[in-house]
């Protein structure tokens, strides 16, 4: 397995670069097609039917800034990506709002490369929720960069979360481009249960077959696990954080699992979700 296809999801916040840099990094490595995609926040339904356009001119103005807004993201990744020197690259412009639009675009991609939500930054386009929407509604495995930060390397020490759920295992599957790349590769339990079971070493022996070594962490957490992960990513020096996402959707409202929303609101390194 190795990634064709790259999708980044493309805005004007400050942390843009940095998520585009991330991207065309991985895309380099794996000789992969990348597609800057931008969203313009209009629904994608009221556009084909041509609502927004009949309805209200001045709806048409908003919409016409709406997609300038979008082309000048563009703009600025197709720069970026030159200076970088990838050759194999797209924009692409969604009438969409940023959480569908980038979902429906992820059924055509191998990887997505997401932005962390900044409390600090508030968007007319990208919603609070849009995160945990693409990781939970994504087809594909997603990549949420830190709002804050710089990250020159990633997948360099790699932290594996491993609970031997259905997500985490999909998570480390989608990841093995990564993972075979990697200096230095742990995988940690947290379990609070007999330590005579230790799925990690069972997971260390999946990986080592695939060529990658791996180092089996047990940990038991004094406080939430959450936080107990994001501190250990810290203190082993890990540049990316592999982990299975929980949750499910009820309309828009987002019910996460309490890790699955402690390492999207606060990680301070690069993580790689599947749910």
């Amino acid at each position: 397995m190795s990634y064709k296809t790259i999708l980044v999801h493309v805005d004007e916040s400050a942390s843009a670069g940095e998520r585009i840099k991330i991207a065309a990094a991985v895309a380099m490595t794996e000789q992969a097609h990348l597609i800057g995609t931008a969203t313009t926040g209009a629904s994608r339904y009221l556009v084909q039917a041509r609502m927004l356009a009949e309805l209200d001119p001045n709806l048409r103005t908003h919409l016409d800034f709406l997609r300038h807004r979008a082309r000048q993201g563009l703009e600025d990744f197709e720069s970026s990506v030159q200076k970088l020197g990838l050759s194999s690259y797209e924009k692409r412009l969604v009438d969409d709002e940023a959480g569908g639009g980038i979902c429906l675009q992820s059924r055509y991609a191998d990887l997505v490369v997401i932005g962390q939500n900044d409390p600090e930054e508030r968007s007319p386009v990208v919603m609070p929720d849009f995160a945990q929407f693409v990781v939970l509604n994504s087809a594909r495995p997603v990549l949420v960069v830190p709002h804050t930060g710089r990250f020159d390397n990633i997948g360099t020490r790699v932290l594996i979360a491993w609970d031997a759920g259905m997500e985490a295992a999909r998570a480390v599957a989608s990841a093995l481009p990564l993972l075979r790349r990697a200096q230095h590769v742990e995988v940690v339990s947290f379990d609070a249960r007999s330590q005579s079971m230790s799925p990690g070493r069972d997971l260390a022996q999946y990986l080592a077959r695939h060529g990658i070594h791996a180092e089996v962490l047990q940990r038991q957490p004094e406080g939430a696990v959450g936080e107990a992960l994001i501190g250990l990513a810290d203190t082993r020096g890990s540049d990316l954080l592999l982990m299975g996402a929980y949750g499910h959707m009820r309309f828009r409202e987002l019910m996460l699992g309490a890790v699955t929303r402690a390492v999207l609101e606060a990680t301070r390194v690069p993580v790689l979700m599947s749910a």
